[in-house]
C-alpha cells in the first residue's frame, strides 16, 4: 500500500516527506522534481516568499542509482529563509516574543488551531498550517508521477478563471493546457491573462486578495480505478477528499459538476459506444471520467474552487486571544493569488490518488512486477 507522510514549518529548517510502498526499479529523476517545485512557485500576484526560496529537493533514501529501492523514499527541501528566521524558529532555543502572534485571522487556521492545541501564540499554528507544506506534496506527486509515465498517466492543469474573470476557451482538449505553462497566471487565454493581471494589480494597492477556479486533467486512466463495493473506496470520493485538504480549496467537482444539476439526465450521462478497433467509447465527458465512483476510461476532469488568502495588507476586524480586546489581524508575508500555484498543488495531489489507487488494482514490489500485471489488465 502507497502512503506518505509530510513534516516541517512554513519558517523552520526545511520540509521534510516520506513515501512508503514505492515500487523497486522506477528510473527517478531529481530535475523533474524540481521542474515541478519551480512550476509550483511560478504566478503572477505571488508574493516576497518566493523571491527567496528556490526549491530543490535532496533525496536522503529509497533511490539508489537513479532507481528506486522499494525501501521508504524520504526527503527534505531546504527552507532558505530560516536563516532570517532561526533566532524564532530554532527548535531549541528561541526568542518567543519578537514573532508572537496573538490576533487571529479570519478565514485561517489560527483561532481554531490554538484553541485546540492551547497555544498563547498563534505562531505554532500558522508554521505548519501554512500553504508552504504544499511543497513537499508536489514533490510526492512529482515522483508518483514518474511512476505513472510507465502506464501513459499523463496529468495538466489550468486555471479557469481568477476574481470573477473567467477564460472562453470551454472543454479544452489535454493538448491546449500545455499553453497554459507559458501565462504567468496558467491561463490559456491570452486575453483572459491580462485582465486578470491588471485586477491582481488593483487588488494588490487595494491591500486584497483574490481566489478562483483550477482544472486539472488527467489522461491514460485505465477503466476500474476506484470501486463501488464501499463508501472510502470510491475514486471520486478519494480525490475530492485529497484536493479539499490543499489549504484554501473550498470546493471539488467533476466533469458537468454543479451545473449538471440545472440540466436534464439526456443532457448529463455520456451516451456509451463500441467499435472493434476501439472498443468501448464515449462521445462526451459530461461525467469527469468517474461513474460509480470508478474511472471509465475518460479523462478525468477535476475543478477545485480556492477562496482568497486569509492574510490581507488591509486586515480585518478580530480579537487578540490573550486579552481579549478587538484588534486587527495579525499580517504574515503572503501573496496576492495564489491560484496558478495551488493548480499545480491539485495537479500532484491527484496524481497522488490516482497512484495510490493503481498501486492497489496492480500491486507489487517491482516496476517489472506492475508492468505484468498492467498488461494482463489492458488486455482484458
Amino acid at each position: 500500500m502507497l502512503r506518505f507522510l509530510t513534516g516541517g514549518e512554513s519558517h523552520g529548517p526545511g520540509l521534510m516527506g516520506i513515501i512508503e510502498g514505492f515500487p523497486a526499479q522506477v528510473a527517478i529523476n531529481p530535475d523533474a522534481i524540481n521542474r515541478d517545485l519551480a512550476r509550483r512557485q511560478h504566478g503572477y500576484g505571488r508574493g516576497g516568499r518566493m523571491k527567496i526560496e528556490s526549491d530543490k529537493i535532496q533525496i536522503l533514501s529509497g533511490l539508489r542509482g537513479g532507481k528506486t529501492l522499494g525501501s521508504p523514499l524520504s526527503f527534505t527541501i531546504v527552507n532558505k529563509d530560516y536563516e532570517n528566521w532561526l533566532p524564532y524558529m530554532d527548535p531549541c532555543q528561541i526568542d518567543g516574543e519578537s514573532k508572537k502572534v496573538t490576533a487571529p485571522r479570519p478565514g485561517h487556521a489560527d483561532l481554531p488551531g490554538s484553541i485546540k492545541y492551547g497555544f498563547d501564540d498563534i505562531r505554532n499554528v500558522l508554521e505548519r498550517s501554512s500553504a508552504r507544506e504544499t511543497a513537499a506534496r508536489v514533490a510526492i506527486g512529482s515522483i508518483i508521477r514518474q511512476l505513472l509515465q510507465n502506464f501513459n498517466i499523463q496529468a495538466a492543469c489550468h486555471v479557469v478563471s481568477i476574481g470573477g474573470i473567467a477564460v472562453n476557451t470551454l472543454n479544452p482538449s489535454f493538448h491546449d493546457l500545455a499553453k497554459a505553462e507559458q501565462s504567468p497566471v496558467r491561463v490559456i487565454d491570452s486575453q483572459a491573462a491580462e485582465r486578470i493581471m491588471k485586477l491582481i494589480d488593483q487588488t494588490k494597492m487595494e491591500g486584497e486578495s483574490l481566489g478562483g477556479v483550477f482544472e486539472i486533467m488527467i489522461t491514460g486512466v485505465p477503466v476500474g480505478l476506484g470501486s463501488y463495493v464501499q463508501w472510502d473506496r470510491k475514486l471520486d470520493a478519494r480525490l475530492a477528499y485529497a484536493l479539499q485538504s490543499i489549504q484554501g480549496i473550498k470546493g471539488v467537482e467533476f466533469g458537468g459538476g454543479f451545473a449538471c444539476a440545472a440540466q436534464r439526465g439526456s443532457q448529463v450521462h455520456d451516451e456509451i459506444f463500441y467499435h472493434s478497433d476501439r472498443g468501448y467509447y464515449r462521445r462526451t465527458n459530461h461525467a469527469g471520467g468517474i461513474e460509480g465512483g470508478m474511472s471509465n476510461g475518460q479523462p478525468i476532469v477535476i475543478r477545485c474552487a480556492m477562496k482568497p488568502i486569509p492574510t490581507l495588507t488591509k486586515p480585518l476586524r478580530t480579537v487578540d486571544i490573550n486579552t481579549k480586546q478587538p484588534c486587527t489581524a495579525a499580517i504574515e508575508r503572503s501573496d496576492i493569488c495564489a491560484v496558478p500555484a495551488a493548480a499545480v498543488v491539485g495537479e500532484a495531489v491527484a496524481l497522488t490518488v490516482i497512484g495510490e489507487e493503481f498501486l492497489r488494482k496492480c500491486s507489487g514490489d517491482s516496476l517489472e512486477e506492475i508492468t505484468k500485471q498492467w498488461k494482463h489488465w489492458q488486455s482484458l
